[in-house]
């Protein structure tokens, strides 16, 4: 004989009218409390008006004492003699200044990697004794070495050339 054992059933009982109460009670004191803390903010048109007002008025203010900054002289850091000079000012002296210097020639220009050589291939010497010894600099001495191979990649110190450094434009002076 076959054992039917039955599901168990599980009773479901309603909940009491308390619990339903109480459940509307919370949504109840929570829309109360929103409602405080929402309720005093203004929401009229004068407060929007207001505040606008007071953000122009910033705006202003900063504009104004931007443009003061700007058109003015004014010691930054005394100690040290920075000063602050107007714009204008500013613009002029760097032209003149600018005008005045001799346009610096530009360093060497970085030539791409040097790509591997190919098997069997012997590496040519970066710079030999016979070209360096008649050559007016390492430039030329290097030029007349050939091509750089994979070896000799990298330049030795000897031959490296700097770029010039760049001058440094003169301190502005106040009246």
């Amino acid at each position: 004989m076959a054992d039917t054992q039955s599901a168990p059933s599980i009773a479901y009982t309603r909940a009491p009218f308390s619990t339903w109460l109480g459940i509307v009670c919370l949504f109840v004191l929570f829309g109360l409390i929103v409602l405080t803390v929402i309720g005093p903010s203004p929401r009229t048109s004068d407060y929007e008006e207001t505040r606008a007002k007071k953000r122009m008025e910033k705006l202003k203010t900063l504009h104004e004492e931007s443009q003061k900054e700007l058109t003015t002289y004014a010691w930054v850091d005394k100690n040290k003699g920075v000063a602050r000079i107007p714009i204008d000012r500013a613009m002029e002296v760097t032209v003149a200044d600018l005008a005045q210097k001799k346009p610096a020639p530009a360093g060497p220009i970085a030539t791409p990697a040097a790509q591997t050589a190919p098997a069997g291939a012997s590496p040519v010497p970066a710079v030999s004794p016979q070209g360096a010894a008649g050559s007016s600099s390492p430039a030329e001495a290097a030029a007349k070495a050939g091509p750089p191979s994979a070896i000799a990649a990298s330049p030795s110190p000897a031959t490296q050339q700097s770029p010039p450094a760049p001058a440094s434009p003169a301190p502005a002076t106040t009246p």
